[in-house]
């Protein structure tokens, strides 16, 4: 055995494996084909919505002291029905992390701070072996380890996780295969600066063609991801960018006054996708590899977060009674422990999607009313919270804060 975990991806999701598996007393070599990523400190638009639980999980592995201070707090969410150049509608829900006791419901971090915090931890730790520049080509359970093929040799381990994406590499090799669809919906993502604070809140406009949500960064600043159709998107971005501010500021609104782009724009089709299974002979799949979801609810890393923190849960455990921690039934109780959760949560954003990403008044109409119902639900509005704060149901020690 060269290790215990063979993990394949250099993300986010590979790293924070290691780190966690780590905790557990794993060892880790982390695998990723490209090379390793230079950052300075330039923002480069992109940033990541980490839900109250997702915060327990890096404080628990001593990450948070160092994120902190580049983090925004997430204080309220308020999701309402739109139009470009109309306004939100009256009727809307309203979040607030006070209403559960916390004083924010999660966090938004720039990937400019989040990524070489991973980066430089794993570093740190003795247990994790950082490889970049080096594909995985092959892959091979037999008896009792997994073993990989890259171009300076074999590596054996005793489990091999994939934590390389939606394209994922380890779930092809394994035959672990995805159903879904294609949204028909590009997202358009960029940052803003804006005259007025946004006071910690985070806004959702259901527009006709999809979701406008507009995510709070440090300072007067916000990040934003746009959903349009495909060939809309594609004209959109390749506009310059005073004719692409244009478009934008009928949709944003005059709420935060006016607003100037801050850093580089994205864009990325969307598409549900969830794999038939997440576990094959000593092979696990955790965050994009194992499933994508619409970004509607900004769950899609916090959903992968969770997954770290169940395998950790799992192998740790299982690791302390003296199994093997590749073994089917230690894989199965990993599965049966998030891909329910993962299929719910992606069922949940495609329904949302499906019943707000159109402009039919009886649908408008019902939805409206039913946001204000919700609004005026006390015991239903806190269920919400904590769901969309990922501090509901059955947590993994990480995560309990």
């Amino acid at each position: 055995m060269d290790t215990d975990a063979l993990i394949v991806g250099g993300g986010l999701t590979g790293p924070l494996t290691a780190l966690a598996l780590a905790r557990t007393g794993l060892s880790s070599i982390v695998l990723d084909t490209r090379p390793r990523a230079v950052f300075d400190d330039r923002f480069d638009g992109r940033a990541y919505a980490i839900a109250l639980g997702s915060v327990r999980v890096l404080r628990a592995l001593d990450l948070w002291n160092g994120l902190a201070d580049h983090a925004q707090p997430i204080t309220a969410i308020r999701a309402s029905d739109g139009r470009a150049g109309e306004g939100a509608s009256p009727l809307h829900l309203a979040f607030d992390a006070s209403e559960i006791g916390e004083t924010a419901m999660g966090h938004m971090i720039e990937d400019r701070h989040l990524r070489p915090a991973l980066l430089a931890a794993c570093d740190a730790e003795d247990r994790i072996d950082l490889r970049f520049d080096a594909p995985v080509t092959d892959q091979a359970a037999d008896g009792g380890r997994v073993s990989v093929t890259t171009p300076s040799g074999p590596l054996a381990g005793r489990i091999l996780l994939g934590c390389d994406g939606r394209d994922s590499g380890v779930a092809a090799r394994a035959g672990l295969h995805r159903v879904g669809r294609d949204y028909r919906q590009t997202a358009l993502v960029c940052a803003v600066e804006h005259d007025l604070p946004h006071r910690g809140i985070a806004h959702q406009f259901f527009m006709p063609p999809g979701p406008l949500a507009i995510l709070p960064l440090r300072g007067n600043r916000s990040s934003i991801v746009w959903t349009e159709a495909p060939d809309v998107a594609a004209d959109l971005h390749a506009l310059p960018d005073p004719q692409y501010l244009d478009v934008l500021r009928p949709r944003f609104g005059s709420f935060l006054g006016d607003i100037r782009l801050a850093g580089a724009r994205h864009s990325y089709p969307l598409a549900l996708g969830l794999a038939q299974s997440f576990v094959a002979d000593r092979v696990a799949l955790l965050g994009d590899a194992a499933h994508g979801i619409h970004p509607i609810a900004g769950q899609g890393l916090n959903l992968g977060v969770k997954d770290v923190a169940a395998l950790a849960h799992v192998v740790g455990h299982a690791r302390a009674r003296g199994e093997d921690v590749g073994a089917p039934d230690v894989l199965a109780r990993y599965q049966r422990w998030r891909r329910f959760d993962t299929g719910a949560m992606g069922l949940a954003t495609d329904a949302v999607n499906r019943l707000f990403s159109n402009d039919n008044p009886i649908l408008r109409l019902g939805r409206d009313l039913g946001m204000g119902a919700i609004s005026a639900m006390p015991g239903l509005r806190r269920r919400f919270i904590r769901e969309a704060a990922g501090i509901s149901g059955d947590l993994p020690d990480l995560m309990r804060g």
